[in-house]
């Protein structure tokens, strides 16, 4: 092959092509600034958040343009997210996490991401105009989900989910803040709650995905019983399903037997499942086994959509209480230090959700019988019975104020007083019969539900735990009480908490420092790495999974 000579003309024509590139904007057409003020102009007055039908967060797609306007006049009619060559860092930084918001448990499509991508490289006034609000709405939509979550549970059940939302934030101050702010990547990462519950559940999310997406498991048919010793065909099935999930770390999957080592798996499976740890795969623990993956995943969201709802801030130390699990933990920086089973309330009586501080301590205490329960259920035994309330130790005043009179309930004609029963005081003196125990921890509130102890602490020993009319009974009311007081370091050991109630007398501590009690609904969780789930014992995630999916 020949070298074949250049022409002078054709390379001085390569050499100033060259030249013109080297030197030429890296985006050959640029938009004026003035053209996209007016491009932009233009297209929010087509109210872009009524043709895109978007809404949430109290805003309806009026108010949303409204604020959307009200943002980029006092912008000057500056975009936030593109120039006149196109999107910048902060619209990188953006979309990432746009696109990313499943791991989160939201959905990104809600953000309008494929109409974004759509308009990413669009060069011309009206195209980067669109984009630049599309971001602007993805933003608030992503900043006040992420914060608040995407629901909003009134609407769901008004009076189940009353105050289930602690946080109530201004969408579109926050996306006045996001806009402003210096570094958007990390005001970003601090939208979602930072605490170890949320991000437990966030890394729970991946795992059980990841089960999904790789098939799940196989179901596993009915059959009897299957006990420690037996042989039964589905073995193999019920090891494979528990290997996956890794209760089970053995590889031989091919035993019929249903021997010690499957046993344990089983048992490791019933403890993550709040089931009675007993080895016995029966009706309830197949049930559970067979829940398809999917199903788990979806249960993470919801329970991720949940901690949302709460004040992120939920105190260094903090009492939680699990309404789904029937268990009370004293937290500390993360660490649960102390773990008690609990009882709720039945499902006529559910046990709300919602937050607060407790204030004092009553030990011995009266019980005040909420008028409810003295008509509902206390009438009708008085009706039978006239000496009811006095075999219970159970005192009656004239009315519910400070200088009401003493009653004798046997000399009350209980039938002609009927529902008036409600205009007198009913009080239960403090001893063994007290309905409220030893013990009670006080953080008032418009429910009127606090944590107390019971005579019927036989009821703990039930592995479904809904007994009260909404107050949380707890199984170890001086250890609590112990904890919340500071324990020895403060001068409340044991040892001083049991001579208090043995005393009988009605002792009120009130705390140096209101401590955070937050009253919640999770069925699933993570606890000592692993992760739990929980029957949904009032039927709300049924109604969440409606609303989310």
């Amino acid at each position: 092959m020949k070298w074949q000579p250049i022409k002078l003309n054709t390379l001085l024509l390569a050499l100033s092509i060259s030249l013109a590139i080297a030197f030429w904007p890296s985006r050959v057409l640029a938009v004026e600034e003035k053209e996209l003020q007016s491009a932009l102009l233009e297209q929010l007055e087509h109210r872009p958040a009524a043709l895109l039908k978007i809404e949430g967060h109290r805003m309806d797609t009026a108010s949303i343009d409204r604020a959307l306007a009200k943002i980029y006049h006092e912008s000057g009619l500056r975009p936030f997210w593109v120039s006149g060559r196109g999107p910048g860092e902060r619209a990188k930084i953006l979309l990432s996490f746009l696109k990313s918001a499943s791991a989160e448990g939201l959905d990104p499509e809600k953000y309008r991401v494929a109409k974004i991508d759509e308009y990413w490289k669009r060069t011309n006034a009206v195209g980067l105009a669109r984009l630049d609000i599309l971001l602007t709405l993805a933003l608030g939509g992503y900043v006040a989900d992420a914060h608040e979550g995407r629901l909003d549970p009134r609407r769901v059940d008004p009076k189940l989910f009353a105050s289930a939302r602690d946080v109530e934030i201004d969408p579109v101050k926050l996306a006045e803040q996001a806009l402003t702010t210096p570094d958007l990547r990390k005001f970003l990462q601090q939208q979602v709650p930072t605490h170890q519950h949320y991000r437990n559940l966030r890394a729970a999310l991946v795992k059980y995905r990841a089960f999904a997406a790789n098939g799940g498991w196989e179901p596993i048919p009915a059959g009897k019983t299957l006990k420690p010793g037996m042989s039964d065909e589905r073995a193999p099935k019920i090891r494979k399903r528990l290997s996956i999930t890794g209760d089970l770390k053995s590889t031989d999957l091919s035993s019929v037997e249903y021997d010690a080592e499957l046993v344990k798996a089983v048992k490791h499976f019933q403890m993550r499942h709040g089931l009675k740890p007993d080895g016995v795969v029966g009706k309830g623990t197949l049930a559970a086994l067979n829940v398809p993956a999917e199903k788990l995943v979806r249960r993470i969201i919801i329970n991720m959509e949940r901690w949302r709802w709460m004040s992120h801030d939920l105190g260094e130390v903090r009492i939680v209480v699990n309404i789904a699990g029937f268990h009370l933990g004293g937290i500390n920086h993360g660490d649960i230090e102390m773990l008690m089973r609990v009882i709720v309330g039945k499902l006529y009586h559910k046990t709300p959700v919602f937050s607060d501080m407790i204030k004092y301590i009553e030990f011995s205490p009266y019980w005040n019988i909420p008028p409810s329960i003295a008509r509902n259920e206390m009438l009708p035994k008085l009706k039978k019975n006239p000496n009811y309330l006095k075999e219970r130790n159970i005192r009656v005043f004239s009315s519910w104020g400070s200088d009401a009179k003493e009653l004798d309930s046997t000399r009350l004609d209980w039938h002609s007083i009927g529902n008036r029963i409600t205009r007198y005081k009913l009080r239960q003196d403090p001893g063994p019969n007290n309905a409220l125990g030893t013990v009670k921890f006080m953080f008032p509130n418009q429910y009127n539900v606090y944590l107390h102890d019971t005579p019927s602490h036989n009821l703990f020993g039930r592995t479904n735990r809904t007994f009260s009319h909404g107050c949380i009974r707890v199984s170890k009311p001086a250890e609590l009480a112990a904890y919340i007081l500071g324990g020895e370091k403060e001068g409340w050991g044991m040892e001083r908490i049991q001579e208090i109630i043995a005393s009988g007398k009605r002792t009120v501590v009130r705390l140096k420092r209101p401590l955070p009690v937050h009253i919640a609904y999770r069925t699933a969780l993570v606890i000592d790495g692993k992760v739990h789930f929980r029957n949904d014992v009032y039927g709300r995630d049924k109604l969440l999974e409606e609303a989310l999916f």
